[in-house]
């Protein structure tokens, strides 16, 4: 029954509803516009702050500290070969990242300080201890050294130990000493650097006195050791 006014038509039990097709769903944002888009926001939102993130990491560790494995047996018995060493960035003096820029300058090494440094003859990184600095006489006799006329080692000890102020140094001598030195005088700015294991170091012996602004950083301790695991062994 149809009342006025509404122009739905009757339809009788059984009769089939008629069908009406859905077209495809639009959207405004499809094709590679929207795609780009997406991509500047992803990038935008993910990508940017993790990049910095890496940054800061690269910058701190540049900065502040790093870590180092020891490449040769040249520092035996103090060093491994492949210890880990952990190493601090700022005991010569804060740097621009990446340079050796100073931005806040402090005191140079102390005799008997662990160095790292790249070789002045084919840039390897190497791990050295300062054994002489500005102003120092120093002479070298069988692996033993003279610093302004006095033998480093302790009385009492034994020949393959050297004393740095309160530091005690133990040496590798079963290779005998190595190349001996004449006395020499450290001028300003320089420092000597040998490996305890003075038969097999190559060092200042052969490549001369180091400018003590090329030194990275100083060692602080072996943090990794082959066939001990983690230890922190200070140095």
């Amino acid at each position: 029954m149809n009342f006025p006014g509404d122009h739905r038509s009757e339809r009788s039990p059984g009769q089939p509803q008629p069908h009406h097709q859905e077209g495809p769903v639009t959207s405004s944002r499809t094709g590679p516009a929207s795609t780009a888009a997406r991509t500047r926001a992803w990038l935008r939102a993910e990508a940017l702050p993790l990049l910095l993130l890496v940054l800061l990491m690269l910058v701190a560790r540049s900065s502040f500290a790093n870590h180092y494995h020891v490449p040769s047996g040249s520092m035996q018995p103090t060093l491994q070969p492949s210890d880990r060493i952990a190493v601090d960035m700022t005991a010569y003096g804060l740097r621009l990242p990446f340079t050796l820029v100073d931005l806040v300058p402090r005191e140079g090494p102390r005799p008997g300080e662990v160095v790292v440094f790249d070789s002045p003859v084919d840039g390897t990184r190497l791990v050295k201890r300062v054994v002489a600095v500005a102003g120092d006489t120093v002479e070298l006799v069988d692996g033993r050294l003279r610093i302004n006329g006095a033998w480093l080692r302790p009385r009492g000890a034994g020949t393959e130990v050297e004393r740095f102020g309160t530091r005690l140094v133990s040496l590798d001598l079963r290779h005998g000493g190595g190349p001996d030195m004449a006395p020499i005088v450290v001028p300003d700015g320089m420092a000597l650097v040998l490996g305890d294991h003075r038969g097999r170091s190559a060092d200042g012996r052969q490549f001369g006195l180091v400018p003590v602004r090329e030194f990275y950083g100083r060692a602080l301790a072996v943090y990794h050791r082959r066939g001990e695991g983690f230890l922190w062994k200070r140095l």
